[in-house]
Formats: C-alpha cells, structure tokens, sequence
C-alpha cells in the first residue's frame, strides 16, 4: 500500500484522530514549557525531572494502591521539585558543575524509581514498561462518554493538563519572559525569580506525569527539548517560538502515528512521533532562515560574490585612475583576484547590473560603476589614513586591513573618517582620496 493511500485510510478511523489528538496534546504541552527550558539552557534540567519523578509515581502508587491521577500528580510535583532544589544545591555547595550536579541527582533517583516499580508491579498489575515507553495506541481502548460524545478516556486530562499549561503561561507571561532572559533584572523588579523557577519546575513534572500513559518517561524528554530547540533555530521572538514548538508538536503526533502506522513500518507510535520531532529538528538545522546551515553559506556565499564584485569595479577605477593605455581583459583582472569561477561570475553579474562593460580591448567601468568604485576607493583610503593617524602602522601594514574595511565602510562611516581627519585629500601612500560623491552602493 502507498503512503498516501495509507494516510486517506487511517484519517478515515475515528480510532486514528482520538490518537493523533491525544499525540497533541501531550506534544503541545510539553513543547510550549519546553521552550523556556531551552531559552534557560535548562533542557537537562527538564530531562532530569522526566526520569526523576519515577520514585514519586512510585511511592504514590504504595501508599494509595491506586493510580488515580491527584496522588501521582502529588508525588511527581514534589520529587519534581525535590530534584531542582538537590541539583541547585549540589551545585552551589559541593562546587560541582551544573550539568553533572543535574546528572548525578536524575540517575540516582531514576535508578530508585525503577526498583521501586519493579517491585510494586510483582503484586499488581503496573507495568514498568509502559511507564518507561508507553503505549499511546492503548489509549483509544478505554473510552468514556463526555457530552454525549465517546473518547479515550486519557483525552480529559490530557486537555486540562494543556490548558492548565496554556493558562499558567498567560497568567506569569510577563514573570517568565522577564526571568527566562535576566534572571537578576526580574529580582530587581521584584520579581521572585526562584519561586517562578520552581513553579515552572512543578509545571514541568505534572506534565511528565500526564504523558506517561501516552509516550512514556523517557520518549517525553524529547517532547520537553525537540519542539522548543526547533522553534528557537526559527524565530528570536518568544511569542512565535511558543507557536511554532505548537505547530511542531501536532506534526510530530500526526507524521509519527501515520508512518508507525504503515504496514511497511509497523513500529511504536511514540518512538516515531520523536523520529519525525527529530527530522523537523534536522531540517531546521539545515534550512531555518537565519541560523540554518544552507541559509549561513548562502549568507557567506553571497558576501563573497559581492566582495568579489566590489574588487572588480576597484581594480578597474584604479586601472582607469593611473590612465593606463591597454584596457584590462577579463583574464587579467580574474588572475588579479586570485582566478577561479567567482571573479568570472561577478563580471557577469556587473555587466547585467550596468555596472560595467565589455569594449574590443577589454573592460571599462559605465557611468554607474565609477560611481560605486569611487566610494570603495574612497572608503579604502580613508581608512588607511585613519589607521596611520591614530595607530602609527608602518606603511606596509596599510593596505591589507583597509582592502577589508573597504567593503563594510558605508557614506555616514566615511563622513566620521574625514572628521577624524580633516585634511583627508592624500592617503599615506600619496594617493589622491576621491572626492565625496551620492553613492548607491554595489547592491547587485
């Protein structure tokens, strides 16, 4: 069977959205408290307490004998808590590093959680692997009637669990944004920064403690670090990041179920929903318009080319300037910038630019191109006279830095150079600094 014939089947099942939804919800949740976990470099941090709330579920479980959802909710918000204050402290008092203090105190009481299971579930029926991995498929097995309406019964608190998330978020936007970012301007401002800190913390293991039914303690840890990662390689603002870590998470819960779902795959639900979290993490390292891989060298590329072309039109206004006889050839000024295809490319795009052109002996800069080059030109020498004046630089160790600056010097930074200088009519060297001119700058 084809994906997409797949896909049209399983979105035919009541069955497939109560299980996507309820991959949402968890997803949702966790991703938009993952972001100020990430913003807080705090993401191990938000690892540690996922595993480390085991005992607290466990304990839990042997004092009630029920896994009823307040004494859970109960347990994993104190050792939630518990495992902040011990990291924190670890850290301040024994002078060990952040993340090993946060490592030695999760694997510790992970480790006692996992005992603690284990021997609960010899008497009863608690299963140390659905806690560890989860099974969200089992979620549509056991329905209840809500308005007349029959879903999982995980739906209800897994929607209030969001909603709870969704509202804490409004109602301390301003004392999280403000602690996320400057944790001693907030204290300032008379802002309790530990006290958000161990809120959020709590925030974060009552979240944990809601997807364990669904994706288990150790896939929500991807939950809690991939959307909110993924969001921030998108976007500097922390309104959009909250929105994309969303938008990351539904997609997660869709793409994982519909691919795990295939019969060609056949895997676990959860396990696939972290594999398309962590492919949209991928493709954000690659393509996010900013700090993406291919949008760096595009960057890197394109200044290059521009530098490559702003080279050009200075090597020919020097050319021109000293009223040299014989033309350049496009040989000679791509041998002058060290050959290879860049020089050959810039020529071509200056030539469609206008910004120079090809004559029978070789080429020669248009009205326009002269205008651009005596800027560079300009800026070149200005900037030599500057650092002979201020720097006391040898002759010889000018016209490097300034070959530089030359590109990145713009009118207003030229206007301070001659304030800085005001008998700016000869370089170092002698040369006649070109005079000041409407520049329109080398955009092409």
């Amino acid at each position: 069977m084809g994906f997409f014939a797949h896909v049209a089947e399983e979105l035919q099942r009541a069955d497939a959205w109560w299980t996507i939804l309820v991959g949402a919800l968890v997803n949702v949740a966790c991703g938009l408290l993952g972001c100020y976990l990430v913003l807080r470099r705090l993401s191990l941090l938000g690892d540690a307490i996922s595993h480390a709330i085991l005992p607290g579920l466990a304990v839990a479980f042997m004092l009630t004998g029920s896994r009823s959802v307040i004494p859970m909710f109960v347990g994993a918000m104190v050792v939630g808590v518990l495992t902040a204050v011990l990291s924190e402290t670890i850290h301040r008092i024994a002078k060990v590093p952040e993340d090993a203090s946060m490592g030695i105190v999760f694997t510790t009481l992970f480790a006692i959680g996992v005992i603690l299971i284990t021997r609960a579930a010899r008497q009863v029926d608690l299963d140390p692997g659905c806690v560890l991995y989860g099974e969200i498929l089992n979620v549509v097995l056991d329905k209840r009637s809500f308005l007349g309406i029959e879903m999982p019964a995980a739906l209800l608190p897994l929607g209030g669990t969001l909603v709870v998330v969704v509202a804490f978020i409004l109602l301390l936007h301003k004392e999280l944004k403000i602690v996320t970012f400057d944790a001693h301007l907030a204290t300032a401002m008379g802002i309790n920064a530990i006290v958000v800190h161990y809120v959020l913390m709590a925030m974060v293991a009552a979240t944990t403690v809601a997807a364990f039914e669904s994706v288990g303690s150790i896939l929500v840890v991807a939950m809690l670090i991939v959307p909110g990662a993924t969001a921030h390689l998108l976007t500097d603002r922390l309104g959009w990041m909250l929105l994309l870590a969303a938008v990351h998470g539904v997609i997660s819960a869709a793409g994982g179920y519909l691919l795990a779902s295939h019969p060609a795959i056949n895997t676990s639900v959860a396990g696939m929903m972290t594999v398309v979290a962590g492919a949209q993490f991928g493709l954000a390292v690659l393509l996010a318009p900013r700090y993406g891989l291919v949008s760096k060298w595009l960057h890197r590329a394109s200044l290059a080319l521009r530098i490559v072309r702003e080279d050009v039109l200075a090597i020919l206004y020097r050319w021109q300037e000293a009223a040299r006889q014989q033309p350049l050839s496009t040989r000679d000024v791509s041998a002058s910038l060290g050959g290879g295809p860049m020089p050959a490319v810039a020529i071509w795009l200056l030539e469609r630019a206008r910004r120079l052109r090809r004559t029978a002996g070789g080429l020669s800069l248009t009205p326009a191109g002269v205008e651009v080059a005596r800027g560079l030109v300009r800026s070149h020498r200005l900037w030599e006279l500057y650092l002979a004046k201020h720097f006391n630089l040898p002759l010889d160790h000018l016209h490097e830095p300034a070959m530089r600056m030359e590109h990145f010097i713009d009118e207003r930074l030229r206007e301070e150079l001659v304030d800085a200088a005001p008998d700016a009519s000869v370089d170092p060297h002698g040369r006649r600094i070109p005079a000041a001119a409407n520049q329109s700058g080398e955009k092409s």
